[in-house]
């Protein structure tokens, strides 16, 4: 069994100073959102080895916030995960090594929504429900692989264990 853990980068800033999309930071908000995000992923039962990062500013970033929080976990950036489509994810996925049983991606969407979406088998309702309609920036999907190699990774045939929000996190937070 492996665990893959799909997660879009945080919330920009509207334009870059250069006015190239690649150079887009992290506003205030995305920042929050990532120290929420990392806190997150170290609680959960299964943590990345691995981290497949986009190479553009706004995931760099995203990552060097969260990276504290996974001080076991390595990552790799990769030019070829910004605005990938799903098909370039996924053969990205399929070549990380057989040494790593739980694997973090971090790029962008749409590539990153609709690959989460087609790696679906079987899903909560409310889950299944909730990522249909958009994956939210800093927002993650975690799936249980039936799978002992990546390479073998498989479409449609993934549990999808976890699909968390920040605004879910902070909801959960203000609760009584």
């Amino acid at each position: 069994m492996r665990h893959l853990i799909l997660l879009r980068h945080a919330k920009t800033e509207r334009d870059s100073a250069s006015g190239e999309d690649y150079d887009r930071r992290l506003d205030e908000r995305g920042q929050l959102d990532s120290a929420l995000t990392g806190a997150w992923l170290s609680s959960q039962p299964v943590t990345p080895e691995l981290a497949l990062v986009s190479a553009a500013v706004r995931a760099r970033e995203t990552w060097d916030i969260i990276a504290p929080y996974l001080p076991g976990c390595r990552a790799e950036f990769q030019d070829a995960l910004y605005l990938s489509n799903p098909l370039q994810i996924f053969k990205a996925i399929r070549r990380a090594p057989d040494s790593i049983t739980t694997l973090l991606v971090l790029g962008h969407n749409p590539g990153l929504h609709e690959l989460a979406w087609n790696l679906i088998g079987e899903a909560p309702a409310a889950e299944h429900t909730a990522l249909a309609h958009n994956l939210p920036t800093c927002g993650a999907v975690v799936f249980d692989c039936p799978v002992s190699s990546w390479s073998n990774l498989g479409l449609q045939t993934n549990t999808l264990r976890e699909f968390m929000t920040p605004k879910q996190l902070k909801a959960e937070s203000d609760a009584p």
